[in-house]
């Protein structure tokens, strides 16, 4: 039997390059994932749109509480939340606008907190795992990225403050904390990198697998690097 047989799971970003190997690493190993789509167009460059396994939440606003509550609502036997929505924005303090901070905070923090508290309420007394995704300038001070790493910085202190909170549950809270991806928009953005040193999606995927399952027994609380050579 797969890991996750007969197990539900939602997944936030998933149609994106990180979220689809994850979507295919989770199906491969049993579970029925749920996916949020923000726009249709998210779905043109998404592999799993008519996977019998894969069930697709369109028009929603995870930064908006009622789209949040509708999409946890749709999943009652939610097993794992991995949430893998956000975005990214770099420049000095000096040229970052109160609408960057704000922007970014709503898609990384704002988006973390209603789906970590959703898939709390939903999964409730039974045994489940939540997997939020912070980023490496949270751990590894970074220049140019103040509005950033706070914004994954309040994911990180989630993660953990809500890990202890539900330390006497079977709920257990963890985060990935990953470098440059290596993704066709970093590609995109930094052609002169070496990308073979940056993680590929796939192999982040078995670390959010791995969290995301009952394999997981006792890792609570934790923020795993997930930087491979880079």
């Amino acid at each position: 039997m797969a890991e996750l047989d007969g197990r539900e799971a939602v997944v936030t970003g998933g149609t994106g390059a990180l979220g689809t190997a994850v979507v295919g690493r989770l199906v491969s190993a049993g579970a029925t994932v749920h996916v949020p789509v923000y726009a249709a167009e998210e779905l043109e460059r998404f592999p799993y749109s008519n996977h019998d396994a894969v069930k697709l939440h369109e028009d929603l606003d995870l930064a908006v509480e009622s789209d949040v509550a509708k999409l946890y609502r749709a999943v009652p036997s939610l097993y794992a939340s991995i949430h893998l929505a956000g975005g990214f924005d770099m420049g000095p303090i000096a040229s970052t606008s109160l609408d960057t901070w704000e922007h970014l905070m709503r898609l990384n923090a704002t988006t973390c907190f209603l789906c970590c508290r959703e898939a709390v309420k939903t999964i409730s007394e039974r045994d489940g795992r939540i997997v939020n995704v912070a980023a490496r300038p949270v751990l590894v001070p970074t220049g140019q990225m103040t509005a950033y790493s706070a914004s994954k910085a309040a994911v990180a202190a989630l993660t953990l403050s809500l890990a202890d909170e539900l330390a006497g549950s079977s709920i257990w809270v963890n985060a990935i904390v990953p470098s440059i991806i290596d993704t066709p928009g970093n590609r995109a953005a930094m052609p002169d990198a070496n990308f073979d040193a940056w993680p590929k999606p796939e192999e982040i995927a078995e670390t959010v697998a791995f969290l995301a399952s009952p394999r997981n027994a006792v890792t609570r609380g934790a923020l795993v690097p997930v930087y491979g050579r880079s």
